[in-house]
């Protein structure tokens, strides 16, 4: 039953691929953040709720929500910020302000790496839309306690408490560093910087293969900071590549990139970009671990498509060089105009969302092909990058 469903899935992009590459990009990007519109709308209309926040679909298409403490709880006010950013519509602004008004008190929650994804992404993008010293405050505050779990013997933030590891930092942890960089630029103590250079160095010398692959999780010890072991927790094996981390390497790097102009991230950055636009489907949407066993029958990851995308369009106008350029560039908008074209954007289906096929965690066999609220995040954010660098032409 599996295989016929992801075999169905080929033979469906076989046909609608060709005919969808037909139309510009620039005409799918705008019916892309038009259906996007409607479903971000439609999503705040069913919710309701804003102390809770829009996760994954479960099989009627509806959302399932999770409280604000859960990593993803910044995803959803942040693509009202987007959509408001792109529409002006006061709709999407008054329900930003509701759902970013949840997560106030995660600005004190110490027992997560991912604030900065909770705070960052809500706080963050309305205060950058609309500056203010109340979200400007808050932002500081998640900034001081995300440093409170960074430990100098390491060099690293810790990202999980309570699982297999002494002291597990994940790849996933190089986003949350925004928080910390932004913070000291606005008013937070120089230490944050200092921080967050000192765990994206530890990440670059550690996380990454010779290939510019990346491991997902290392367990370091504590006593000395060396790594103990390289395991993955969402990836197939510990030597496979989970396609969602590597996405988060070339999204993270880059943006370290643009705070410290420092070339040996964005040579990593572009390590880790190398891999995975050469390791792509002809689609170019990935599968969801790039070693996965069973490919072409294994479940793609939209979400991992979508970071990529967006981190790609930033990469390309970093580097130096023509040819670079259009390297990055170009594989940004490939991906982006298969994320803009079924069987991906989810219009005509039953899901709430705006992408459809993303994988959460396959080896817990938890969020399979299903639409989750990053992957429309981030889908939200590459198009309004694409169409940015459109207009500036």
């Amino acid at each position: 039953m599996m295989n016929r469903k992801y075999l169905a899935i080929a033979l469906l992009l076989t046909f609608t691929v060709q005919s969808d590459w037909a139309q510009s990009l620039d005409a799918r990007v705008m019916h892309g953040l038009m259906f996007a519109g409607q479903q971000i709308k439609r999503t705040a209309l069913e919710i309701r709720d804003s102390t809770r926040f829009a996760r994954s679909t479960m099989p009627d298409g509806s959302w399932k929500t999770s409280e604000a403490s859960e990593w993803t709880s910044g995803f959803f006010p942040g693509a009202l910020w987007y959509m408001h950013e792109y529409t002006s519509d006061p709709v999407f602004k008054s329900a930003a302000e509701r759902w970013t008004a949840g997560i106030t008190g995660q600005q004190f929650n110490s027992g997560t790496h991912d604030v900065g994804f909770m705070v960052f992404n809500s706080f963050g993008n309305g205060n950058r839309l609309f500056p203010s010293e109340p979200y400007k405050k808050v932002i500081l505050q998640a900034a001081q306690t995300l440093a409170t779990r960074f430990n100098p013997t390491i060099g690293c933030i810790k990202s999980w408490d309570n699982r297999k590891w002494d002291y597990p930092v994940i790849i996933d942890n190089m986003m949350n560093l925004e928080l910390l960089f932004w913070a000291a630029e606005n008013g937070g103590p120089s230490r944050l910087k200092e921080i967050a250079i000192k765990h994206a160095e530890t990440t670059m010398n550690n996380h990454f293969r010779l290939d510019g692959s990346t491991y997902h999780v290392l367990g370091y010890d504590t006593t000395n900071g060396k790594v103990k072991v390289r395991n993955t927790h969402q990836g197939y094996a510990d030597e496979s590549v989970w396609a969602r981390g590597q996405a988060w390497a070339i999204y993270g790097y880059t943006m370290t990139y643009r705070f410290t102009k420092d070339p040996r991230f964005l040579e990593t950055a572009q390590r880790a970009a190398d891999y995975f636009i050469s390791h792509l489907p002809s689609d170019h949407v990935p599968y969801w671990d790039f070693l996965a066993p069973e490919i072409p029958n294994e479940p793609r990851d939209v979400s991992a498509a979508a970071i990529a995308s967006s981190a790609l369009f930033e990469l390309s106008r970093y580097v130096e060089g023509n040819p670079l350029r259009v390297k990055y560039l170009g594989a940004a908008k490939k991906i982006l105009g298969s994320l803009c074209s079924a069987p991906y954007l989810a219009e005509g289906t039953n899901s709430q969302a705006v992408l459809n096929h993303s994988v959460g965690n396959r080896p817990a066999q938890s969020e399979v092909d299903v639409s989750i609220i990053y992957a429309d995040y981030y889908f939200i954010e590459a198009m309004l990058r694409c169409k940015s660098i459109t207009e500036k032409k």
